[in-house]
C-alpha cells in the first residue's frame, strides 16, 4: 500500500508514525485521533494476509473491526498505537481545527515512541517534538499507518457515539454518529441541544442563539 512512498523518500515504515483524526464535520461527540506505528514485518503480514487496510470511511464497518482484530493481535515491537481525544467543550473553546490538531498531539504523546519522522494526513499539524512532521494529502488511503490511524480512531469515536445513543435515541447517533443527517437535525430543532452538542456549529449554534433572543423577550416583558 505504501511502498511506493517509502521508496521515493528513502524512509522506511520504522522510522515513521502515522497519526490521523476523526469527527471534524459532526455536529455532536469528541474528534478522536489515533497514532500508529508499524514496521516492515507488520506491512508484510498485511500484504500477506490481503488485509484491506485504506480510508476508514471507504470500509464497512464489518471490514473495520476485523481489522481491529487484527491489529489488537499484533505485539508492540510489530504494531503499537495510542487514541486520544478533544472534548465538545475544547472543540467550542479552541475552534475545531486547533481541537484536532490538540487531539493528535496528545494521540503522538500517548504513543511514547520517538520516531524521526511523523506522517500526518491532511494539510495541518500540530507541533510535536523530537520528530520531523510530514503532511499528507490522502495519506488515509497512501501511508498504511495513517490508514490504520484513521480505522482505529473511526471505530472508537463511532463506539462513543453509539453508547451514547442509548440515553440520547431521538438523535439517531446510532446510525449518523454525530454527524448532521436529516434525523439529526430536525432532532435538534425539536427536543434541544445536549450536552454532548457542539454549541459552536449550526444548527446549534443558530438554536442557542434563538433560545437567548426568546429569553430576552421573555424578560422585557416580565419586568
Amino acid at each position: 500500500m505504501n511502498s511506493l512512498w517509502y521508496l521515493e523518500n528513502n524512509i522506511s515504515p520504522s522510522d515513521c508514525i502515522g497519526i490521523d483524526e476523526v469527527g471534524r464535520g459532526p455536529l455532536a461527540g469528541p474528534v478522536v485521533a489515533s497514532a500508529v506505528w508499524i514496521n516492515e514485518e507488520g506491512i508484510a503480514l498485511i500484504e500477506k494476509n490481503e488485509i484491506n487496510v485504506r480510508d476508514s470511511k471507504k470500509l464497512s464497518h464489518k471490514q473495520r473491526k476485523n481489522i481491529l482484530n487484527w491489529i489488537d493481535k499484533q505485539p508492540e515491537d510489530i504494531l503499537k498505537y495510542s487514541i486520544a481525544m478533544a472534548s465538545v467543550e475544547e472543540i467550542d473553546s479552541l475552534n475545531i481545527l486547533q481541537a484536532t490538531l490538540l487531539s493528535m498531539k496528545r494521540a503522538y504523546s500517548l504513543l511514547n515512541l520517538t520516531k524521526p519522522f511523523t506522517l500526518i494526513d491532511g494539510n495541518k499539524a500540530p507541533k510535536l517534538e523530537n520528530t520531523q512532521v510530514r503532511t499528507i494529502v490522502k495519506g488515509d488511503d497512501t501511508v498504511t499507518s495513517i490508514a490504520l490511524a484513521s480505522i482505529i480512531a473511526k471505530e472508537y469515536r463511532d463506539n462513543i457515539m453509539r453508547e451514547l445513543d442509548k440515553k440520547y435515541p431521538q438523535y439517531g447517533w446510532n446510525t449518523n454518529v454525530g454527524y448532521g443527517s436529516q434525523q439529526h437535525v430536525c432532532a435538534i430543532f425539536q427536543y434541544g441541544a445536549t450536552p454532548h452538542h457542539r454549541k459552536t456549529f449550526s444548527p446549534v449554534k443558530d438554536l442557542d442563539k434563538a433560545n437567548k433572543e426568546i429569553s430576552k423577550v421573555i424578560t422585557s416583558r416580565s419586568r
